[in-house]
């Protein structure tokens, strides 16, 4: 099933426009959210079905998006959480071994609206300068300006709940040897792999779950996940965190990084136009080696509130923000960067084999 597209609009909260042709809207039907743009030049699908692009709508900067399909393999969730597209040209014929259809079918699937023919670098160009804002597009201009009015930011709004599991549920082998329980704030599929390869049984649990059912599963360790939005608005989060530091050994990825760093006394910000790609340099402080890392996030942890008692393992290079937490004297690390990458290189994948040491090294004591 394909869709077939018809003349529309994209117009910002600030009253920018874009002409395009909307795909997956009815005449009358109006699509919003906030729009942040991604630099990565593959990986559209992971990108799509990443649950961390809750409340938002993608703008990809790559040109042409869809040229080598669609397939089973590369789905980061159940299905996508995002609120919309924004691509300059949507490609209708893939071609790769692996595609088992062209994007449009998992826009069709799924029900994603998306707006295509738009000058996505004139976009770009707009919200670098202005910073990330709420939209909206579709056929009827009217509507789809005050759509765009009406529109609101991630600000403030706590999106992991409608992204978590509903239920836990078990990932690798059971006789694996490190034994793990991970919160789900918008878990990637890809994390998932890369914990079992790395040796962990892994038991995935809602984002709600509190810290003394997570310790009466006895796990080696904790991995708080990535996830969309403000770090402030999850509920519960920041305490049940708090209440593992001195317990159990903990590796946090983005959003879970984000809630590591507000548990341990840091405050949270929100970027003007946020890190989304996969080609950010970021700074390991111990080494001094530069790692090419891929991102996805609106906030950071403010570099000038992390507490004594913790340290900043990794900056980025671009602006200086904060990239990797520890926390001096236990088994505690945290990277705002996503080591499994999905799309992007694969410089910081050793941060599964760390966080697997430390649990070792924990066991040991």
């Amino acid at each position: 099933m394909t869709l077939e597209t018809i003349p529309g609009v994209l117009v910002l909260a600030d009253g920018t426009s874009f002409e395009g042709e909307i795909l997956g809207l009815g005449a009358d039907d109006v699509a919003s959210g906030e729009v942040v743009f991604n630099t990565a030049l593959a990986g559209y699908q992971e990108i799509i079905t990443d649950p961390s692009y809750a409340g938002q709508m993608i703008a990809f900067t790559y040109p042409h998006i869809g040229n080598y399909g669609v397939n089973d393999d590369d789905y980061e969730s159940r299905r996508p959480f995002c609120q919309g597209v924004i691509v300059r040209d949507l490609a209708r014929r893939p071609s790769s071994w692996r595609s088992r259809g062209p994007l449009s079918t998992l826009l069709a699937r799924f029900a994603v609206p998306a707006i295509s023919g738009v000058d996505t670098r004139r976009l770009t160009r707009h919200l670098r300068e202005s910073g990330a804002m709420p939209g909206a597009f579709g056929s009827d201009e009217d509507a789809v300006r005050e759509a765009a009015g009406h529109a609101r930011a991630t600000d403030g709004v706590d999106l992991v709940a409608a992204v978590t599991t509903r239920e836990p549920y078990l990932v690798g082998d059971d006789q694996a040897p490190f034994s793990v329980v991970a919160y789900d704030y918008g878990i990637k599929t890809t994390i998932l792999r890369n914990l079992a390869k790395a040796g962990c049984r892994v038991e995935v649990v809602p984002a709600a779950t509190p810290a003394d059912d997570v310790l009466a599963r006895d796990p080696d360790g904790v991995f708080l996940s990535n996830g969309p939005g403000d770090p402030a608005a999850v509920e519960l989060a920041t305490d049940n965190v708090a209440a593992l530091l001195d317990r159990v050994p903990v590796f946090g990825i983005c959003l879970g990084h984000q809630i590591l760093g507000r548990a341990l006394g840091a405050e949270t910000a929100k970027l003007a136009f946020g890190h989304h790609g996969a080609n950010h340099p970021v700074r390991h402080e111990a080494t001094g080696r530069v790692e090419i890392t891929s991102q996805n996030h609106n906030y950071v942890v403010r570099a000038d509130t992390v507490p004594g008692g913790a340290t900043v393992t990794h900056v980025n290079l671009n602006d200086g923000t904060v990239e990797g937490l520890a926390l001096d004297g236990y088994p505690v690390v945290s990277v705002q960067h996503h080591p499994e990458a999905a799309p992007g290189p694969h410089d910081a994948g050793y941060l599964f084999a760390e966080f697997t040491a430390l649990m070792a090294a924990a066991s040991t004591r």
